[in-house]
């Protein structure tokens, strides 16, 4: 039997179209009288960027918000594997209010546990970057990486969203994380730990902070959609070190989340026509010609991040990301316009060597030496196949069906192809 809920995660380094994939799904199911009760989020933090065009032109970048959002009914959670940033979060909510979505904040539900991001994270992030100089990692610079180490380091002192109820203990983890990140860094730009506490726990009160047994609830109630963020290749453990995200990308957190109220979760991968990564690090199938073919309207250059960079279709790498994640269940095919309209786009079937190989447990020495290995690849590029034969070539080649294509940014823009999860019923 089909799961009813779906799990989105991106085959590649991020920015193939998690988010209006996930728009569709809202829709889509809302029209068909089966609509999508919530959009769980389940890694990363407020760099993700997740663009949504709706039919009727609004745009927005989902970081902490459900990119389902626009659909009507359609909550947001955010699981205890995100880590949260209040500040920013509400800068998203009012964009969203200006959008026509009227209470964003009254959708929304957030775990206890999860981690706080703050402004001394982000500080410390953008210092630790620009300490690297020409050995940058391509960070966001919002401070997940940071948040993530710091509540590592030191367990009992992180702040999390359930202490914005809890002014006393908020002030106190605060000002530890403020203090410990200036020892290391010098002076941090940023609030002052007085203004700090206000913000979060005017946080707190605006926003309904949860136990995690509730995300159990959200899954008995109806369909849900777990978003992903980032991409496999990004991995904390299985991407290409040091070039990575603090970040499970996988499908593992979603699966957990699922597991722990007996319910599954039908795997939808979703990757461009093209490659693409954001920042530094390898991309074997790169071509300067393609990257100044296909500008990305909401992907340019970004002053941490660096530039945006356009591969062929390397399916090497995408059947590494398939592998490391277990297999998936289905695909989504993002930009399928494209190979219709660029004449020089190819796909990489195979390197003139060693292809990356899956390790089966978290290992970053291996994750180095596969860095190594991809940096050093020499892809074999052929000619792209017809856009009428995409479906059918990337099935082939990543060993799972596409049911979803997407011809353009806007939710209207895509089509289903097969049944996907029992809410969903095939578009002829």
């Amino acid at each position: 039997m089909t799961p009813r809920h779906v799990a989105v995660v991106d085959l590649g380094f991020g920015d193939a179209g998690k988010g209006t994939t996930v728009d569709r799904l809202c829709a889509r199911g809302r029209a068909q009288g089966r609509p999508v009760h919530a959009v769980i989020r389940f890694n990363g933090g407020a760099q993700a960027a997740h663009n949504v065009v709706t039919d009727d032109g609004r745009h927005h970048t989902f970081a902490q918000f459900g990119s389902g959002t626009f659909t009507p009914g359609t909550r947001t959670h955010l699981s205890r594997f995100v880590l949260v940033d209040p500040l920013a979060l509400a800068a998203e909510a009012e964009h969203l209010r200006a959008l026509g979505v009227a209470d964003p904040l009254g959708l929304l539900t957030v775990d206890r546990d999860a981690l706080l991001t703050t402004p001394y994270h982000a500080a410390a992030n953008r210092a630790r970057e620009s300490a690297r100089g020409a050995g940058r990692h391509g960070s966001c610079g919002m401070g997940v990486g940071e948040t993530a180490a710091f509540a590592l380091a030191h367990p009992d002192l992180a702040p999390r969203v359930g202490d914005c109820g809890a002014p006393r203990l908020l002030r106190r983890r605060l000002s530890a994380v403020r203090e410990a990140l200036s020892a290391e860094f010098g002076t941090l730009r940023g609030p002052d730990v007085e203004a700090c506490v206000a913000a979060f726990t005017g946080f707190g009160r605006a926003v309904r902070a949860v136990e995690g047994g509730y995300t159990g609830e959200l899954l008995r109630a109806g369909p849900v959609v777990f978003e992903g963020a980032q991409g496999v290749l990004l991995d904390e453990w299985h991407g290409f070190h040091p070039y990575t995200t603090w970040s499970t990308t996988t499908f593992a957190g979603a699966e957990a989340l699922a597991a722990e109220a007996g319910e599954g979760v039908y795997r939808l991968g979703v990757l461009r026509t093209y490659t693409t990564r954001h920042g530094p690090g390898p991309l074997p199938s790169e071509d300067a010609g393609l990257t100044a073919a296909l500008p990305d309207p909401h992907n340019g250059t970004g002053r941490w991040q660096g530039t945006f960079r356009v591969g062929h279709f390397d399916a090497v790498a995408h059947r590494y990301a398939v592998a490391v994640c277990g297999g998936v269940d289905g695909l989504a095919l993002t930009h399928a316009d494209v190979p219709g309209r660029v004449p020089g786009l190819g796909v990489v079937r195979a390197y003139a060597g060693t292809e990356p190989w899956a390790s089966p447990v978290p290992d970053l020495a291996h994750a180095e030496r596969l860095t190594a290995l991809m940096s050093a690849a020499r892809p074999v590029v052929e000619p792209a196949p017809s856009v009428a034969q995409w479906p059918d070539f990337a099935a082939a080649e990543l060993g799972a069906p596409v049911t979803l294509l997407s011809f353009g940014p806007r939710t209207g823009d895509k089509r289903e192809r097969a049944v996907l999860g029992s809410y969903y019923s095939p578009v002829t």
